[in-house]
């Protein structure tokens, strides 16, 4: 099997919201890195929104102007997958968070790369032993749940199946942190591993809020922008509850929890503006109402935001190692 130092090729199988940007992260690094989605548009945009990408994090300051040629030259795009898979030691699938689709693309990677190839999921929720469920060399295959937008957050969540070799994610978390991300080990295969079974939790409140009226769209987010949200930052929420006394955090989820949110089905809320087409900046309306200049204003703010704050904290580190 490969290891982390030997591997220098890279395939990613799904170019759409994260395929393109985790593709940038490994050619950025100057990994050569093999792109295909079978959508031709998608396909298509894969240079242009990388090169967007790019010039957004040159503008910030955050690369530098010759990274962005040296980046470029290093994707090749696709228009099959035996040709993206042809000579890899690592792929990464970045398809639809469909079950029976993911398990068909690594049916189908099983059979095209070298039997030492890794194999890895971008999946943000699903279990990584029932999308291997029907492979011969289960071994091999490891989670790597990159967050959007994946050339900003330094998180990869790393995900051991039953079948995972050690060996195997071992050289995935290596391969994460020789191209500056912070891999995180999730040694237990549950659906959405770390990251979003606590987001998810957050939202589930956030929206029976909302339902409730106890607060619209904008108060709640305004209480997650300027009050915790800035810490979390910095602190996770176990070094914050320590912080605050185990005590008085015991006592008050004695008192909270009987009165939270604990459905298991989707809030009304939301499943209203589903079954009415409002999906978010798909069409315009969600929570909020989308406008194609508003989109690209909170899209330039959120990565300037991110950018700086991620300086700000390894700035405090160098000083303050924790």
């Amino acid at each position: 099997m490969s290891n982390a130092e030997t591997i220098r090729k890279i395939s990613v199988i799904g170019a759409g919201l994260m395929g393109h940007g985790i593709a940038q992260v490994f050619a950025i690094k100057g990994y050569r890195v093999n792109v295909f989605d079978k959508d031709p548009k998608v396909l298509g945009r894969v240079l242009n929104r990388i090169q967007d990408n790019l010039q957004r994090l040159v503008h910030f300051q955050a690369i530098k102007p010759s990274e962005v040629e040296q980046c470029s030259d290093c994707i090749t795009i696709c228009h099959d997958m035996v040709t993206a898979c042809d000579g890899t030691e690592l792929v990464i699938e970045a398809v639809s968070e469909d079950l029976k689709l993911k398990q068909a693309v690594f049916a189908n990677l099983e059979r095209m790369v070298s039997p030492r190839a890794i194999l890895c999921s971008n999946t943000s929720a699903i279990s990584i032993g029932k999308i291997t469920d029907k492979l011969e060399f289960k071994e091999r295959v490891v989670g790597t749940h990159f967050w959007n937008p994946p050339y900003i957050l330094p998180c990869v969540e790393v995900i051991k199946s039953e079948f995972t070799s050690v060996e195997v994610f071992q050289t995935v978390l290596d391969l994460m942190k020789k191209v500056g991300k912070e891999p995180v080990k999730v040694l237990k295969d549950i659906p959405g591993f770390n990251g979003n079974r606590m987001q998810h939790a957050l939202w589930r409140e956030a929206m029976s809020l909302v339902e409730k009226g106890v607060a619209d769209a904008e108060d709640i987010d305004r209480v997650v922008k300027y009050g915790f949200g800035l810490r979390l930052a910095f602190l996770g929420p176990l070094k914050t509850a320590d912080l605050a006394g185990l005590d008085l955090v015991y006592g008050v989820h004695k008192d909270l929890f009987p009165d939270l949110e604990t459905s298991k089905m989707p809030s009304a809320a939301l499943k209203s503006r589903v079954d009415q087409g409002d999906l978010g900046v798909k069409t315009g309306r969600g929570f909020y109402s989308w406008t194609d200049e508003r989109i690209r204003n909170v899209i330039n703010q959120r990565d300037s935001v991110l950018l700086g704050i991620i300086e700000v904290i390894k700035k405090c580190w160098e000083r303050n190692p924790q």
